[in-house]
């Protein structure tokens, strides 16, 4: 949702105007009044209003007061994953939870849904207004089947197993019920052709109802193809011109926490946030399809608070194997740094894990073991990036994360 409302929101200052946003990622309500208030007066009016384009991330149970309080022109869903088990429950409560807040959206409000995902694809249903749809024409970077980590597999009409003719990640992919006939729609806005250039970008032409697009977006992963889908579209459901879309894409830079690149004492530190099973095993994915050849240095970051969810049972989910052959040094460390080191035993890494408490002392444990002009590739939890980015920081590397809108 960070990196989809961020690149929104570069789109909307190419084609001219003045985002209010909440770049940080504080995505309950009062995350969106802080927003609010850092752009009015003291009569509460938003200042130089005219120009201005709110494009504000919500979380996935905000969604119902947001919707109430914001009244949103465009309402953008990415997808719906297993996140923060103990704070949501599964999938389809949250999916429940969606369909009767879009049920009382105006019919001013134009959804925007990923095709992909069949229980954000589902949600057309429920809505009230306009629906574009969004998602990935080229099969040449799908699987055949499912991932482990999938959390949607039945069909939400009649119950049946869902079918894939191909499945990108997740249980995101070209999908259609066998029992009542539902399938993935024919999207809007479609990414026809998807080369994954390198670990750095990825290059994409996307069919548009404004005409053919071709962009370089300087991120990795068919996640980020995803996320620079539902920005396009969203965009495009504004009046935003093509133009600025492929602007603000091809000159998109990574939201914090989110392949963000540092330069320390001569070697590069990769962040990716992971804190689900099907969001780690992309991040897992585009560490190991890296074009280097003595193994990857990786510091894992577990923790267990309330915005990472307490609930740690997901790691067991994640392929973590991916990584078991092509790890040269592994650093483990946060509140949990013991189970996450169990896991990688069971995962039967070729390296002995070292943990170390304390993310400063992980951090520099692990750029020892990094040789110089190679990468280390830092994969926290949410609480453990924001740890790990003060300390980057505080090296002077980057701003402060609530610095970095």
């Amino acid at each position: 949702k960070t990196t989809t409302a961020r690149m929104l929101a570069a789109i909307a200052r190419e084609a001219g105007l003045h985002p209010l946003a909440n770049p940080t990622g504080s995505n309950l309500m009062r995350g969106v009044a802080t927003a609010l208030l850092g752009e009015t007066d003291f009569l509460g009016r938003v200042r130089d209003a005219a120009h201005r384009l709110g494009v504000f991330e919500v979380d996935e149970a905000t969604l119902p007061e947001a919707a109430r309080a914001l009244a949103p022109r465009v309402a953008v869903f990415t997808n719906l994953f297993r996140d923060q088990l103990d704070r949501y429950g599964e999938v389809d409560a949250v999916a429940g939870l969606w369909r009767r807040t879009l049920a009382e959206l105006p019919p001013t409000t134009t959804m925007v849904l990923n095709a992909d995902d069949p229980a954000v694809a589902s949600l057309a249903a429920s809505a009230t207004g306009p629906v574009l749809t969004y998602g990935i024409e080229d099969t040449s970077v799908a699987g055949e089947r499912l991932e482990h980590a999938s959390d949607y597999r039945f069909c939400l009409s009649c119950g049946e197993e869902l079918a894939y003719q191909a499945a990108f990640y997740g249980h995101v992919g070209h999908w259609r019920c066998p029992g009542c006939g539902q399938a993935r729609p024919r999207p809007d806005v479609a990414a026809t052709c998807v080369e994954l250039v390198s670990e750095r970008s990825t290059r994409l032409t996307l069919r548009t109802p404004q005409g053919e697009l071709r962009v370089d977006v300087p991120l990795a992963g068919l996640y980020n193809v995803e996320n620079a889908l539902a920005a396009a579209t969203g965009a495009l459901a504004l009046g935003l011109p093509l133009a600025a879309v492929e602007r603000a894409l091809g000159a998109f830079r990574a939201a914090f926490g989110r392949q963000e690149r540092f330069q320390v004492d001569g070697r590069e530190v990769l962040v990716l946030l992971g804190k689900n099973p099907t969001g780690l095993n992309q991040v897992l994915r585009t560490i190991a399809s890296a074009g280097e050849g003595d193994g990857r240095h990786l510091l894992l970051f577990l923790n267990d608070g309330i915005a990472d969810g307490r609930d740690i049972s997901w790691i067991w989910d994640a392929d973590y194997e991916l990584m078991a052959e092509r790890a040269a040094s592994v650093v483990v460390s946060g509140t949990r740094a013991e189970e996450l080191a169990l896991r990688l035993k069971y995962a039967d890494f070729r390296v002995e894990p070292h943990v170390i408490h304390g993310a400063r002392a992980a951090l520099d444990a692990a750029l020892a073991g990094t040789p110089p002009g190679a990468t280390l590739y830092v994969v926290p939890t949410y609480t453990a990036m924001l740890e790990v980015r003060e300390l980057l920081a505080r090296r002077g590397q980057r701003r402060p994360f609530w610095e970095a809108g």
